[in-house]
């Protein structure tokens, strides 16, 4: 099979070597790609977000599949614009992308399906949402509603900062069209996890487990980020839990989109708070985790190109997904100043030496080839990704690989996986 992967980070970098392992595979395409994954395929230089150009492509050179990384091309409607076309493309419709696309439809889905989810109110109007904090108190949480990259939660733990989130998001319009609306959202407390699905709008099959790290500094500290590492299993998602969300969340939103007759196909991400009082979901994505895809592709066993080709087939029912039992590990390496303002071009070494480490993935981020020399391109730079029988030794080979590697300016977190240790130590 011909296969494009769309889009450019690690999450994509790890798919495609994921899929590169496939004996079903004969030609894989990155679109536009990295500096790593020139490696195992062919790099294409159209933008992700140029549909038209996606799609001229991929007629030309007759590729059979196509799977989808990031969120912006979903929610613009790459999926209906492919299929009318008659290509063969993984992920939901623009209607289904919506789960993720629009806050205010994933909650009130949520809703009206009786997923637990913390308690809610949407609002189009920045003095209802004001007046809204201030009979609530804080903490409280401000969302807008669109994509906003990351960019657009806000804890906010004193008034005034609740109203800065609210006015820069619906009054001078920091996110555009995507702050209209925002969600106001009470402030929960506990764990949180992420436990993705996928589906074929019948079946649904969970992935492994995994836990991401969001602020920028050691101790969960600083600005909120895209990420700066995962690890996978959660130890805190247990198989009572999962079969849980397969029957109460995953399986009642397939069936809700199937009944509207908008089946749901691709995946769906469900980002989780466990509570004292039960698991809450905070939030869905409609495609895999940055960077908790680089955890959980490692300890796939099964052919992920067979998985991707059943889904897109509606034959997901024949597939079983089989799991290493080593724990994995990512910490990301990012560029002075991320998630602010950083510089690029800088010069990447000791990234050989690092691959030597046993049981190490680098996936590539934010890189490109300057001729022969590998240089940063973006916010986060690398994901170094190790694997061990337990966490310690996934850790161990994960911060023995970071520490070969140099690029000027660079910065990554010591901490990553330290729920985990801490949940080791106290058993």
């Amino acid at each position: 099979m011909k296969v494009l992967v769309i889009g450019n980070g690690g999450r994509e970098h790890a798919i495609a070597w994921k899929l590169s392992l496939s004996p079903k595979l004969t030609r894989l395409y990155v679109a536009p790609g990295n500096g790593g994954t020139a490696s195992i395929a062919v790099n294409v230089d159209i933008p992700a977000k140029d549909i038209e150009g996606l799609l001229k492509f991929c007629k030309k050179e007759g590729i059979d599949l196509v799977v989808v990384g990031p969120e912006a091309p979903l929610t613009e409607g790459i999926v209906d614009r492919f299929r009318a076309e008659g290509l063969r493309i993984f992920g939901p419709d623009r209607y289904g992308a919506q789960l993720e696309g629009s806050k205010a439809f994933s909650k009130d889905l949520m809703r009206k399906l009786g997923i637990p989810t913390a308690d809610f109110e949407v609002f189009d109007s920045p003095e209802k949402a004001m007046d809204d904090v201030a009979r609530k108190g804080v903490p409280i949480v401000v969302k807008v509603d669109g994509l906003a990259g990351g960019k657009g939660v806000t804890v906010a733990t004193s008034m005034p900062k609740a109203m800065e989130a609210i006015h820069l998001a619906m009054v001078k319009k920091v996110f555009g069209k995507a702050g209209e609306r925002v969600v106001i959202e009470e402030c929960l407390e506990g764990d949180e996890a992420s436990v993705i699905a996928v589906t074929d709008g019948k079946t649904v099959r969970l992935l492994a487990s995994s836990q991401d790290h969001k602020r920028a500094h050691d101790g969960d500290q600083g600005p909120n980020t895209g990420g700066m590492g995962s690890y996978s299993p959660a130890p805190i998602v247990s198989a009572e839990l999962e079969k849980e969300l397969l029957d109460k969340v995953f399986y009642p939103i397939v069936r809700d989109f199937a009944a509207s007759g908008r089946p749901y196909t691709g995946f769906i991400f469900a980002g989780l708070m466990l509570t004292p009082k039960g698991y809450r979901v905070l939030e869905f994505n409609a495609r895999l985790g940055d960077p908790e895809t680089q955890v959980i592709l490692p300890r796939l066993r099964t052919d992920l190109l067979e998985v991707l080709d059943a889904a897109a087939s509606g034959r997901l029912a024949d597939v079983e997904l089989g799991w290493s039992d080593e724990d994995c590990v990512c910490v990301v390496m990012v560029a002075g100043g991320y998630p602010g303002d950083y510089e690029t071009g800088k010069r990447i070494s000791g990234l050989s030496e690092a691959e030597r480490v046993p049981g190490l993935q680098v996936f590539h981020a934010g890189t490109r080839l300057d001729g022969t020399t590998l240089v940063t391109a973006g916010g986060r730079v690398l994901n170094i990704v190790g694997r061990g029988r337990g966490i310690l030794e996934a850790l161990s080979a994960t911060y023995a690989a970071v520490d070969k590697v140099f690029f000027e300016g660079m910065y990554y977190r010591k901490d990553i996986a330290h729920r985990a240790t801490r949940a080791k130590a106290a058993r």
